[in-house]
């Protein structure tokens, strides 16, 4: 699908019927507001390699590294983006492919910043496709909606049947350290995720949506006052699942928990599902962690190394 087909289509989400206005600064999706990147990664030589890579600022990737001790034929790329955050009227397009028996890590070089709005929003689409016997974990850092951001967000995952996606969607509530008003104080947050096969077949879709004044997020079966959470997919096939969860213990302490974490089982069985809400990004992060290196170890034989200091 063309760029202005993927950016259209989330212009047309039911959210954003109240924030068409145009910047005063430079019209939506202007020259310079449109960030494109893609990622290719493939089996050469028996080693993965990134093969293709294209970008268009404010989005950039210098290129692969190897620096993973634990599993160091792993690519890694981190995204850059050198507009300092995601600004009103900003468009992002991001594509990564990993073929066949490759493997790869894609994160992001730091928080995601999505700034106050007075006008129109930003959005960005994403596509992720995995052919059999890949491995991909994707991982960005965590965004942050300021105070009247607005941000939409749409993953198109199609994966082989005997391949292994770890997608993680991690989120604050604001900058909750600055002002009082900034914790939840954005005007809107959808992020949604939809994941099929091959060949068609739709396996289960899911879309988060925060509106501002919506008092529901502070439920007890939501956010329960706590200010970051994460969603964590890890598509992968039965026997690896079941793995998977078997390993992993439900992180829920009767007195003052820090963090909350469980898994589910996700539908037809594509996988599972972490879902984890801490007091702080440090107590998310513990829990994604402690998943991600489960997953890592049933899918790929390969453990984690050691978190660097400053993560």
């Amino acid at each position: 699908m063309a760029l202005h087909e993927q950016l259209g289509r989330l212009d047309a989400a039911r959210e954003l019927r109240d924030f068409k206005a145009e910047p005063a600064q430079m019209r939506a999706a202007g020259p310079g507001k449109v960030g494109e990147l893609r990622l290719g990664f493939s089996l050469r030589n028996g080693r993965s390699i990134l093969h293709d890579l294209y970008r268009v600022a404010p989005l950039l990737v210098q290129q692969a590294l190897y620096w993973d001790e634990a599993m160091p034929e792993l690519p890694i790329c981190s995204i850059i983006s050198i507009g300092g955050g995601i600004l009103q009227g900003d468009r992002y397009k991001i594509d990564i492919s990993v073929g066949e028996g490759a493997c790869a890590h894609v994160t992001s070089q730091s928080a995601n910043r999505v700034h106050q709005m007075d006008a129109n929003y930003a959005s960005q689409h994403q596509t992720v496709t995995l052919e059999s016997g890949s491995y991909l974990e994707y991982l960005p850092d965590f965004t942050i909606p300021y105070r009247d951001s607005r941000f939409i967000n749409q993953t198109d995952i199609v994966i082989a049947d005997d391949a292994t996606l770890l997608y993680g969607e991690m989120m604050l509530a604001g900058r909750k350290h600055h002002h009082a008003d900034e914790r939840f104080g954005l005007d809107i947050l959808s992020v949604a995720v939809a994941v099929r096969r091959p060949g068609g077949r739709k396996l289960f879709a899911e879309k988060i949506l925060v509106e501002k004044g919506d008092s529901s997020v502070d439920y007890p079966a939501v956010m329960q006052g706590y200010d970051a959470f994460a969603n964590i997919m890890c598509v992968t096939p039965p026997p690896v699942a079941a793995r998977i969860k078997e390993r992993f213990e439900t992180n829920f302490p009767a007195e003052a928990p820090r963090a909350i974490s469980g898994v589910c089982r996700l539908p037809n069985d594509a996988g599972l599902m972490l879902r984890a809400v801490g007091m702080e990004t440090y107590d998310v992060r513990r829990e994604v962690r402690r998943f991600w290196q489960i997953v890592r170890e049933e899918a790929r034989g390969r453990t984690l190394p050691q978190e660097f200091l400053w993560r």
